[in-house]
């Protein structure tokens, strides 16, 4: 995974979605940032790195976990069963 898709759907590891909003660069740094937003709850608004955004989980701290990034891209073709 090297590439995020805007407006994509993203599944966190610890088992939350999010919509990929946009890709945003910091005006001094030129840092690369992913604006996403929760696909639960207030559905708030979040930003994060872009390369963090793309890392692979810490199989360390999480031993368990069988997701290899921290988001992966899923294949939705309708988000309604995301709100039940």
């Amino acid at each position: 995974m090297n590439e995020i898709k805007v407006k994509g759907i993203y599944r966190h590891f610890k088992g939350d979605y999010y919509i990929v909003e946009d890709i945003a660069i910091h005006s001094e740094t030129k840092e690369k940032y992913v604006v996403y937003r929760g696909l639960y709850g207030n559905n708030e608004l979040y930003i994060r790195p872009y390369d963090m955004f793309l890392s692979e989980v810490d199989h360390e701290k999480y031993p368990n976990e069988k997701q290899k990034y921290r988001f992966e891209l899923q294949d939705v073709k309708s988000i309604n069963y995301l709100y039940k």
